[in-house]
């Protein structure tokens, strides 16, 4: 199916950001229930099946994929990938739904930094003053001086930091490689990795996926728990990328890139409509400061846009031309 009016595009693109929004909402809600390791493990296996029909209808379009090159940049973008969900799940133990969505969206001025600093990409002045936004909407966001960041808002800013190095690397792989086979094979990745560190370091087997408890499993299948899964995989992946390839056929990119800007404010609806969390005065200033930094950075230089990259994990579109290494996936 392909989308051609700009405004069923755009009506589909906010939904999804919605989504992503609530994602951070049913992540928690699933936290209850597995841990951290655990959760991840699942869903990125869901997610990685969910892709595989689109693999199946598309894989003849794709070029024939160097194997030994193909395998290591699926481990290496799959263990960033890897410790940016684990870092962005923990810290929802601990810091507010609201916080986590606001310092996530802080890897898109994160991302030329990166860049700037692993491949010496040029950074533009759009991307300094987007940095400095952001910086000063984390203090705002975390209570200014008067608060240290609570270890929930460390782990959500490692996870944002991890994420926008694996949209750098990304950049690095996706020139050669066939992206849908890549976006598969670091979700396995993920969910091997995940499933590992499972085994080693968590404690408590009542909440991992080698437990031998009856009631254990049955907890699991309840509807808020499967529907929770369902949730993480099919919509927020493979509904999302569907939605985001789809749409870039039709909208231009720095279109795109302001409607994912609505993702932060969707999880913090979402977080006080379900959590009842409210953002203070410095919470709001913080808000609005990594939001401008965002739209700054996305839209500072309309031919390179910055789209999302968190749950698309890698997969742009098919068709479409390869990324360079300074301009992020999506």
């Amino acid at each position: 199916m392909v989308i051609r009016s700009n405004s069923v595009a755009l009506t589909l693109l906010i939904l999804v950001c919605a989504i992503w929004g609530v994602g951070f909402v049913v992540t928690e809600h699933a936290l209850g229930k597995l841990s951290t390791q655990a959760l991840n493990a699942l869903r990125f296996a869901i997610a990685a099946l969910s892709l595989v029909p689109l693999w199946l209808s598309l894989r003849h379009r794709e070029p024939i994929p160097d194997c030994p090159r193909l395998v290591r940049g699926s481990l290496s973008l799959g263990f960033l990938l890897f410790i940016a969900f684990y870092a962005q799940t923990e810290g929802l133990r601990f810091t507010s739904v609201s916080n986590a969505g606001f310092i996530t969206g802080m890897l898109v001025p994160l991302v030329p930094l990166l860049s700037w600093l692993a491949f010496r990409h040029k950074i533009t002045k759009a991307g300094w003053i987007a940095v400095c936004l952001s910086t000063a909407g984390l203090y705002g966001l975390t209570g200014g001086a008067n608060t240290a960041l609570n270890k929930g808002d460390i782990l959500v800013l490692i996870g944002a930091i991890a994420f926008a190095s694996h949209i750098v690397l990304t950049g690095h792989y996706a020139q050669k490689l066939p992206i849908i086979s890549l976006s598969i094979l670091q979700m396995l990745a993920v969910s091997i990795y995940s499933l590992l560190a499972s085994w080693l370091f968590d404690h408590d087997p009542s909440k991992t996926l080698f437990s031998l408890n009856p009631e254990h499993w049955l907890q699991l299948l309840s509807p808020d728990i499967i529907g929770a899964f369902l949730w993480m995989g099919l919509l927020s992946t493979a509904f999302g990328f569907w939605v985001q390839t789809s749409c870039q056929k039709t909208l231009e990119a720095h279109k795109v890139a302001l409607v994912f800007a609505l993702e932060p404010i969707f999880a913090h609806v979402a977080g006080a409509i379900w959590l009842d969390e409210r953002l203070g005065l410095m919470g709001w200033f913080g808000a609005a400061a990594i939001i401008a930094g965002m739209l700054v950075a996305e839209l500072g230089d309309r031919k390179s846009a910055t789209l999302h990259p968190v749950d698309l994990a890698a997969a742009p579109d098919p068709m479409a031309e390869p990324l360079e290494s300074n301009q992020p996936r999506q």
